[in-house]
């Protein structure tokens, strides 16, 4: 994306040494550098050939590489000066310790600063298995973003075939353009949420046009758009080219107009739609929209209901302004029409047309819930940019307007691009270093460093913009689920982002205090939806046997999780499942104290929720060891509950014993029952989102009971080896499983730990052998880059601990050792310590012959958190192409082991 250029001098005198000219060419350089011309200077200094003194172009060469909006960064690549016939060493040296002094003085950066947002793909994920279709994909987020920030400004698109579209990013690869917004999510299923706060350029607002109906102004692209950290450039049919970046609270669009009329539109009733037939489609409340009395600036607020949490209404308050006085501005008012046919009525259907308020700077919705908006308008005439910054906040428009003043000060778009990437520099990229010389593999270099984004871009750090209650806490919204994300995400966070993590639990806890129940699913302020258990419990389990303490109120936590773990939430009647609440805590909860599992004649994901429920309460007894002891027993007796429901009887493929459905009355359903369906696998089905077999292998807690009783070692593995043969999958798993053939689906989280579990049977070169492929096969540096929904970055998450060569046992101070990617690789853990992971012999294979940790020779294919992810320090793998049995010791804990 970015330009390529070269600069060779004429020729010069030949009194001018090689030295000589060097030394110029570097001081030159130096002051370029010194001055913020160059974001980087890189000196390279090779032993070529003696160059001809005749010729300058024969021995130097410029070359200026500059990402769209960025400082270039210098190349010098000097030939020949190192040679013993052009330059003496004493005075290379005096003249490199000249230079590198003049570049290390302050106002520059250091010469061995990288830039490592140019290894990210942010396209990574944005199409499925078929090319420029979204179904199938990460639906992620394309756009301005900072790391867990409010704003993440891009575009907003329709819908070019409902059965194939997925709108939940705003981006698409074939919707057009309806508007660009100030709020979104990435990676998320279901209905769309946010695409609120919008703005649109027009050319011309004539009829056809109806401002009120974005079909008839929906824009087209007409070139490649172009993505980087921070900053997103797309090009319309209209001739308008759009650009933008974000801060953590506000956005900076700019509009490159062609000659011709200039417009853009506000219209504060737009959001993402859902599908015609999804229950949980967000819509539009009302709003207001007032012009302020400087003629270029306008504030308001717009609210809105649903999405795919099924949240309450929530408010969004907006200011926004342009570089440019508009020679006309006029809000609008309309008739707030359902968007869905079916709900339509007389008084809500047809098409909607704007009422324009004349001599008013203020449009309200009134008690009809009307549409607002304004349209601002500037003279015809040659080709020009305007920009706009919008700030938004859920307090009040006055909060809203001075995160612009605060955030983005400058109209440069440049000042907040560089903003943008060195906020992510700092606090993501840079934390992580791999070599990146000439033997670096740049693919698994791009996929690390992308992976990195997309887990940073959800949950939102919301502190100080809680409209709800008045706290001293942190306050967090947007996630996606904790359902997604216990599995390894907020164990990456816990080492890689611990004030950030300590700040999300203290957050998770505050809203317990206040409204009655962790989430497992938030946005938009409200609690929704639980897919399966109570997962803030593994949350925060996995939080506190790992140490993390701080600021954090334990005493109040395990009250949080006991709360989950005693008190039945109230049924929301929420359309996807009306059995039980779906918004919060455990819907089945009379089943599991009543019967010890839950049953599939009362309950819906009767053997799904039976295994959550079950780790959700062996994460009771993980923190109540600790902060209420005479709970523990209790807890852990109950984690047990995945035992009542396994049907010695049940056979498959050739193997007996499996997790089935059981009825209240204590008998199991052997009617026509096949552990390889799920029938559709969602919220009516036995399990959710996977088919009994593979639920059948998620018992983290206790794979000493489970091991035993798929038969022994032999068996289990046996059975393990099935999970991983193609074409043995015959549920159809839709967007959840598309392009995957095997029982093991690696497009779902229930599967994530399942290609390690050979560990717990000492063959850890099969967790190695399958884990990798699957690294290999469905994570790409490419459109098509995870397989299925990122959601919320969980699947970015299995790939760098698969890249690190580690991967952790969720409620356990506990990570199995796999391969690692990269030959050294270092990575700040706990703010300031270090973890080195080495590898020697990667280039010949991927099997670990030996590993030692902290220097110290290491048998067992695991290690505990205190052994090195608190002080840091190394592990060494020694890797080879041949399978060696060197994991001699015991195998990884069953901390939850109860025999019923």
């Amino acid at each position: 994306m970015g330009r390529e250029g070269k600069y060779r001098g004429g020729e010069r005198e030949d009194r001018w040494t090689v030295t000589e000219r060097a030394t110029v060419l570097l001081l030159i350089a130096g002051c370029l550098f010194r001055v913020g011309f160059f974001e980087c200077v890189d000196v390279r200094i090779s032993e070529g050939r003696t160059p001809n003194a005749e010729s300058f172009s024969d021995w130097s060469d410029w070359k200026y590489i500059t990402p769209p909006t960025l400082r270039p960064r210098l190349v010098l690549q000097l030939q020949g000066i190192a040679s013993p016939r052009s330059v003496r060493p004493r005075k290379l040296n005096r003249m490199l310790f000249g230079v590198c002094f003049l570049l290390s003085l302050p106002g520059g950066s250091a010469m061995q600063q990288v830039d490592y947002s140019q290894y990210v793909n942010v396209f990574m994920g944005s199409e499925g298995p078929f090319p420029d279709q979204g179904f199938g994909g990460g639906d992620i987020f394309v756009g301005g973003a900072r790391p867990f920030g409010v704003t993440k400004v891009g575009i907003d698109t329709t819908a070019a075939n409902w059965s194939t579209a997925v709108l939940n990013g705003g981006w698409t690869p074939d919707g057009n353009v309806t508007a660009i917004s100030m709020m979104h999510e990435s990676g998320t299923g279901g209905a769309p949420k946010y695409g609120i706060i919008p703005q649109m350029p027009l050319t011309s607002v004539a009829p056809p046009v109806n401002i009120l109906d974005n079909l008839t102004y929906s824009q087209p692209r007409v070139a490649t758009d172009i993505g980087s950290v921070g900053y997103f450039a797309t090009q319309l049919q209209n001739g308008v080219k759009v650009e933008l970046s974000a801060s953590r609270h506000a956005g900076i669009i700019q509009y490159s107009f062609p000659r011709g009329e200039k417009h853009v539109l506000v219209d504060i009733s737009h959001y993402l739609p859902g599908s015609p037939t999804d229950p949980n489609s967000q819509f539009y409340v009302g709003g207001e929209i007032q012009l302020e009395d400087n003629g270029r600036a306008y504030s308001g607020y717009g609210t809105y209901i649903g999405g795919w949490n099924n949240g309450g209404p929530f408010t969004v308050y907006f200011y926004g302004e342009f570089s440019e006085t508009p020679n006309t501005a006029r809000t609008f008012s309309g008739k707030n029409t359902d968007p869905i046919r079916q709900y339509q009525t007389v008084s809500n259907g047809g098409t909607s047309y704007p009422t324009y308020i004349n001599g008013s700077h203020k449009a309200m919705s009134g008690p009809m819930n009307d549409r607002v908006g304004a349209i601002f308008s500037w003279s015809s005439g040659p080709s020009s940019k305007i920009s706009s910054r919008v700030g938004i906040s859920f307090i009040s428009t006055e909060k809203a307007h001075s995160y612009i003043e605060s955030e983005i000060p400058s109209w440069e778009l440049n000042d907040v691009v560089r903003s943008a990437v060195q906020e992510w520099s700092d606090n993501v990229f840079s934390k992580i270093q791999v070599p990146l010389d000439k033997t670096a593999n740049m693919t698994h270099v791009r996929l690390l460093y992308s992976s990195l984004y997309f887990i940073h871009l959800m949950p939102s750090d919301r502190t100080g913009e809680n409209p709800l209650w008045v706290s001293d806490e942190p306050y967090w919204d947007d996630f996606y689920t904790l359902w997604d994300i216990f599995r390894c995400t907020v164990s990456f966070y816990h080492i890689f982002q611990p004030e950030y993590y300590e700040s999300m639990v203290r957050g998770l806890i505050d809203i317990w205090r206040h409204q009655g129940f962790l989430p497992d699913g938030r946005s938009g302020n409200w609690n929704g939806l639980v897919q399966g258990g109570s997962d803030a419990d593994n949350m925060l389990a996995d939080a506190y046997v790992k140490g993390l303490r701080g600021a954090i109120n334990w005493k109040d936590g395990y009250a949080a999780m006991k709360t989950d773990a005693e008190v039945v939430p109230y049924n929301t009647f929420d359309p996807t499942d009306i059995s039980a609440s779906t918004k919060e805590g455990r819907g089945a909860l009379v089943d599991w104290l009543e019967l010890g599992y839950v049953s599939q004649d009362r309950s819906t994901r009767c053997i799904s929720r039976t295994v959550e429920y079950s780790l959700n309460d062996f994460a009771l007894s993980q923190v109540a060891t600790g902060e209420m002891p005479n709970d523990r027993q209790k807890y852990l007796d109950r984690s047990a509950g995945w035992q009542r429901i396994w049907n010695p009887e049940a056979r498959s493929l050739g193997f007996t014993g499996f997790l089935a459905p059981r009825f209240s009355n204590g008998s199991f359903n052997n009617s026509g029952y096949d552990p390889r369906y799920c029938y559709e696998c969602e919220w009516h089905a036995y399990t959710y989102e996977g088919i009994p077999w593979e639920y059948s292998f998620v018992i983290p807690h206790d794979m000493e009971s489970l091991i035993d009783r798929m038969g022994g070692a032999d068996t289990f593995e046996s059975r393990l080896d099935l999970m991983f043969r193609p074409n043995m999958s015959v549920q159809n798993l839709d967007a959840n499983g598309a392009g995957i053939t095997t029982m093991m689906n690696i497009g779902n989280e229930p599967d994530f730990a399942t290609p390690y579990l050979y560990n717990y049977i000492n063959k850890q070169a099969k967790s190695v052998q399958r884990s990798r492929d699957l690294g290999n096969q469905y994570f790409k540096d490419a459109p098509y880059g995870v397989p299925g929904n990122s959601d919320a970055g969980a699947m970015n998450t299995w790939l760098l601990w698969q890249m690190l060569g580690i991967y952790p046992v969720v409620t356990q101070p506990v990570y199995l050792i796999s391969s690692p990617w990269f030959p050294d690789l270092n990575m700040t853990i706990n703010g300031n310590q270090t973890l080195r992971i080495t590898a020697t012999g990667l280039e010949e294979g991927f099997y670990v012959q030996s590993v030692k940790i902290n220097g110290k020779p290491w048998t067992k294919n695991w290690f505990e958190h205190e052994d090195i992810m608190v002080r840091g320090g190394t592990i060494h793998f020694e890797l080879g192409p041949k399978i060696t049995h060197w994991d001699t010791g015991s195998v990884p804990p069953s901390p939850g082991h109860l025999v019923l």
